[in-house]
């Protein structure tokens, strides 16, 4: 029988956020027991593995899977930071490693494209930056299409996250020379890109930790926003003066935010202080900083649509996905199905015609012999 590994207790009680007091009265032992699991000074009995298993929802396998992908040295950054409980960001930050696992597992298995992903941190701003981008990745001006996509085609790892409430808008961070993001998928289309393109701005202005708290969250909103709207289309096309109902009308052009379009139009001085604040108070009153208007169709991962047709093929289902990394089920849903729009019991993936013809980039997923 393999060994207990302690680390693995570690990350699957902080994966449910539990704290070592709460996993000690669930077990019925002491916290000082607990400590000394997860030290390993101390081996559960087969009694008290039964009720890890039982407490923790992952399998006794798990615990014997060697020791789990660490995150970087300082970890990923926060927006909410203030605001988010301990558990919650503890969650989070599991799931950034069981997401590193799967991304292993899915490199021993397909040939996933190579990170494009430039250091642009000694760029003069963010709006330049955004724009550096663009041209590295030939996007021209025009509006993003498909940002889950175009950051697959691009090297990015990108992950769902399953965290109820926007206390976790979304996270990122470099594993090496590998570029991961996770999004939270409960929130609207348009605010999941954004923050997409805002973790994206913290990959390639902050990779090595040159600026961290309120002002680099600023920056990766300004890189954010000039990436998504940029400023040669939003002069040739972006309403003037406009009402509300322009502004909803419009956005559909970006696929963003009203509120994030509003920004950009005052942010390029294209409308005055005054005019931004009644359109601010307008959408605040309209209820539109939580629900969106006319939100669109949510983004889908072409990787994962991929993995799992392929998958199908060789006939394995999400379950023997889970077998293989000694995950519950729940844990692979939790990472992955955010970003596809059904997964059948068989493990094949099924998407609308609609969200087919949306992509303007390629996922680059293959099998490796």
């Amino acid at each position: 029988m393999a060994e207990f590994n302690p680390r693995r207790l570690t990350l699957a009680r902080r994966r449910r956020g539990m704290t070592k007091r709460a996993l000690a009265t669930s077990l019925e032992v002491s916290e000082r027991i607990v400590n000394a699991y997860e030290a390993g000074a101390k081996e559960p009995s087969d009694e008290t593995l039964g009720r890890l298993v039982q407490t923790l929802s992952f399998p006794a396998t798990f615990f014997q899977m060697p020791d789990p992908a660490q995150l970087p040295e300082g970890g990923p950054t926060f927006r909410s930071l203030s605001r988010m409980p301990a558990a919650k960001r503890d969650r989070a930050l599991a799931g950034g490693e069981l997401g590193i696992e799967l991304s292993n597992w899915l490199e021993e298995r397909f040939e996933l494209p190579k990170p494009d992903v430039p250091d642009l941190r000694y760029t003069k701003d963010p709006e330049s930056a955004a724009l550096a981008l663009r041209t590295r990745w030939k996007l021209s001006d025009k509006p993003i299409a498909h940002m889950v996509r175009l950051l697959e085609a691009k090297g990015v790892r990108v992950f769902s996250l399953a965290e109820e409430g926007d206390e976790v808008d979304a996270f990122s961070f470099w594993d090496g020379e590998r570029p991961f993001i996770f999004l939270n998928t409960m929130k609207s289309s348009e605010r999941s890109r954004f923050d997409a393109a805002h973790e994206l701005g913290h990959l390639v202005l902050h990779k090595h930790g040159s600026l961290g708290g309120r002002a680099a969250e600023q920056e990766a909103d300004r890189f954010a926003s000039a990436f998504l709207m940029s400023q040669s289309s939003i002069l040739s096309s972006g309403p003037w003066f406009p009402t509300l109902e322009l502004l909803i009308k419009a956005k559909r052009g970006w696929n963003v935010a009203v509120s994030a379009l509003a920004y950009r139009l005052h942010s390029l001085e294209l409308i005055s202080d005054w005019h931004y604040r009644m359109l601010c108070i307008e959408i605040q009153q309209s209820g539109y900083r939580t629900a969106e208007p006319e939100s669109a169709p949510r983004e889908m991962s072409l990787v994962f649509e991929k993995m799992f047709e392929t998958l199908r093929a060789e006939g394995k289902n999400k379950a023997a996905v889970a077998e293989d990394l000694s995950w519950p089920v729940s844990e692979l849903s939790a990472l992955v199905f955010g970003l596809v729009m059904h997964v059948r019991g068989n493990g094949s993936s099924h998407r609308s015609q609609q969200s087919r013809s949306s992509a303007n980039a390629p996922g680059g997923l293959s099998l490796l012999s």
